[in-house]
């Protein structure tokens, strides 16, 4: 199981079951890649791996962020699959960091054998556990349509489900239709809506991951 509720004080994420994928939805600037960021790294404080896959962030900045967050972070624990397009890293060259390049958010073939070689050289580092963070799905869908990205969720998840691993996808709830929103939320195990808070600052619930969606919590 997988203990989420030191970055998000629900009882729903003290358990998370090995190869569960989350959807993490909020509007724009609510922090949403922080909390991604923020579960990732408090796994890798418990040695366990971690993937990020970004359409926003250099992979020298993830990797900064990561080396901060986690003084005693490994060389062999962190992966990032950069799918900006802008090249200038090679793989390996973020000491010791893997990092795939990816020529645009819209070449998921490319990002799903990124993410592929990104758990498979953790786990031959001997990361049999860890986490995906994909920041953010918005992007993918200015490139693509919503079916083929709820299909490359759903194969993720799969893949997820086989390495044991969990993951977290941030969407920015305001940048599309209903609809869209929709089909997206049914290629995932659960959901957290963060949202700004009536008296300031921000809120979150959890909904799927128990019978009833839980309350409203101030972060």
């Amino acid at each position: 199981m997988y203990d989420l509720s030191s970055v998000l004080d629900f009882e729903e994420l003290r358990d998370v079951q090995p190869g569960s994928s989350i959807l993490l939805s909020g509007p724009a600037m609510s922090g949403k890649q922080r909390l991604a960021y923020d579960i990732l790294t408090n796994g890798a404080r418990d040695g366990e791996g971690a993937v990020v896959v970004s359409t926003n962030d250099s992979a020298r900045n993830i990797a900064q962020v990561f080396q901060d967050e986690v003084p005693e972070l490994s060389d062999s624990q962190l992966g990032v699959v950069d799918c900006r397009g802008e090249g200038g890293v090679e793989a390996d060259a973020l000491d010791g960091t893997f990092v795939h390049q990816v020529s645009s958010p819209g070449d998921l073939t490319g990002i799903g054998i990124g993410i592929t070689k990104a758990i498979e050289g953790l786990h031959t580092a001997g990361r049999t556990r860890g986490r995906l963070a994909l920041v953010s799905l918005s992007t993918m869908l200015t490139y693509t349509d919503k079916k083929t990205v709820f299909k490359f969720c759903h194969v993720l998840s799969s893949r997820l489900d086989t390495a044991d691993y969990i993951g977290v996808f941030t969407i920015d709830s305001g940048a599309h239709d209903s609809q869209t929103l929709q089909v997206i939320k049914q290629a995932f195990d659960g959901l957290i809506e963060v949202r700004e808070a009536e008296a300031g600052g921000r809120e979150a619930r959890v909904l799927g991951l128990a019978s009833e969606p839980t309350a409203w919590k101030r972060l």
